[in-house]
């Protein structure tokens, strides 16, 4: 008897399943319902606006997009990785348009939300098989060493640790999140055009920059604080910066766009897409020049070292061979370039003030890394040491580095785990490229490995890992490389399970 009443029930539950299926998927509201709907909402906005101004207009209205988001992240979270890679690739840019809004917040409640996806999906089908490794382990270890250092005794500043964990350490579960649903080959591609679509936006804006000049906003911020103009224009030329927060951003995020290139050149491409490859890779490094920053320049260079060994061939030395007399002849060639002086100056960093200025301040700070295994506690240099704690000695010491912060900030042992880290990412990823047979899932593989080389290695002239989109985008590369590698055994195995069937 039971039975008989709970098939009716089921019926109608999955009636009203389908309905709305077909009334807003399939549909998009382009019938009676969703016409009676949209009119009914408008008024409700207008009614608001009249009522309580155009502040409660606008929310409700943001709210109308909000949630449906929210929700398409949680059920759909394929869709929402592309919302926040998209986003973090163009937050910065939205900062200096004036956009009035939390953003980074936005992606931190973003996090939140494919966290919870994430554990929603394990509690249907549980298998926690796919973040064991041992990069997974470094990950945890080294979340939980910064997580750890709000309990730091000789940190100046809690508040310092509030702030700056986000971008150091929440950031980097995002790996978990890219590792357990990039599943499937036609994603990644969809991923890394992406990737290259918005690299070609920056791009474009940059030339724009130097070509056309600076937008009135843009102009307003350059002469907004002396500090700025100091540090930007230089030789009677300023530097550009593109839609990101800095030169150094901008250039850092040309230098990875150019090695997604070179790493899709390995795979089995047409002719036509290649030759686009190679345009957007002399595209990117060209404007990549405009930022003056020195120590993007010597990139691109040091990663191609570490191609040639990994690609051991005649056609890849030649190319290399090729490329490095072209470069020590535009390195000596005599010029009144500012551009192309600035260049040259990277490959002669004995002759460079600031270089020098930095080896002393290194100098002067061994005593205190030494001195302090924690550190100084995460934030205490920079932009939230200054604010939080003005009076401390790390308040104004400038870094300059992604290593000396992590030494100074979270003191040698935080420097041991985070080489460590890098270690095994690297590691991990040589290991997987050798063994990827799949020649697409190879390529995809070697860019991933050539980008987080340059970004480790780029990361001591500069802090190449703390501001977006970088932070978010060197943890998708880490984990691209166990995804291509996993992708690969199950493609292997599928093949072998096929033959064995026959």
């Amino acid at each position: 008897m039971d039975n008989d009443i709970n098939i009716p029930l089921a019926n109608k539950k999955e009636s009203l399943k389908t309905t709305f299926r077909r009334l807003f998927l399939l549909e998009k509201l382009n019938n009676p319902f969703g016409h009676i709907l949209l009119m009914v909402l408008s008024c409700l906005i207008a009614f608001l606006v009249a009522k309580f101004g155009f502040i409660s207009g606008a929310l409700s209205i943001a709210a109308m997009v909000a949630i449906p988001t929210v929700f398409c992240i949680v059920a759909y979270p394929r869709f929402g990785l592309i919302v926040y890679l998209s986003l973090a690739y163009l937050i910065m840019w939205f900062f200096k348009l004036g956009v009035n809004f939390p953003l980074g917040t936005l992606m931190d409640g973003m996090e939140a939300l494919f966290i919870l996806s994430l554990f929603i999906n394990q509690k249907k089908n549980k298998d926690w098989t796919i973040f064991k490794g041992p990069v997974s382990v470094m990950m945890l270890v080294w979340i939980s060493y910064n997580l750890f250092q709000i309990a730091n005794p000789t940190a100046e500043s809690r508040m310092a640790w509030v702030y700056t964990v986000r971008t150091v350490a929440v950031v980097m579960f995002m790996y978990f999140i890219f590792l357990y649903y990039i599943k499937t080959k036609k994603y990644i591609r969809l991923i890394f055009k992406l990737w290259i679509g918005l690299a070609f936006f920056a791009a474009i804006y940059a030339f724009k920059q130097e070509h056309i000049g600076f937008f009135p906003f843009e102009d307003a911020y350059l002469h907004s604080d002396p500090g700025i103009e100091l540090l930007l224009f230089i030789g009677g030329v300023w530097r550009k910066f593109s839609i990101f927060s800095d030169p150094v951003a901008f250039s850092y995020n040309m230098v990875t766009a150019s090695l997604l290139c070179i790493g899709l050149l390995s795979g089995t491409l047409s002719k036509l897409k290649k030759a686009v490859l190679y345009f957007l890779i002399i595209f990117f490094l060209t404007v990549m020049l405009y930022s003056g920053t020195r120590g993007a320049y010597v990139l691109i260079p040091i990663t191609m070292l570490l191609l040639s060994i990994l690609k051991y061939n005649k056609r890849v030395i030649g190319i290399i061979v090729v490329a490095a007399a072209l470069g020590t002849v535009v390195i000596f060639i005599p010029t009144s370039n500012q551009t192309l002086f600035r260049f040259q100056s990277a490959f002669k960093p004995s002759d460079d003030a600031s270089f020098n200025l930095r080896k002393m301040n290194q100098k002067k700070i061994q005593p205190y890394i030494l001195s302090h295994p924690l550190g100084g506690g995460l934030g205490a240099t920079g932009e939230w040491g200054k604010r939080f704690a003005p009076y401390s000695y790390l308040a104004n010491f400038p870094p300059d580095s992604g290593y000396v912060r992590v030494a100074v900030e979270l003191g040698w042992i935080g420097l041991f785990l985070f080489c460590t880290l890098m270690f095994t990412i690297m590691r991990t990823g040589i290991l997987n490229y050798y063994k990827i047979k799949d020649p697409e899932l190879r390529s995809y593989c070697l860019a991933a490995l050539l980008i987080v080389f340059a970004l480790n290695f780029g990361n001591y002239p500069q802090e190449a890992l703390v501001q977006y989109p970088s932070n978010v985008y060197f943890y998708l590369v880490a984990a691209m490389m166990t995804i291509t590698a996993r992708i690969d055994k199950q493609q292997n195995e599928e093949a072998q399970c096929a033959v064995k069937a026959q």
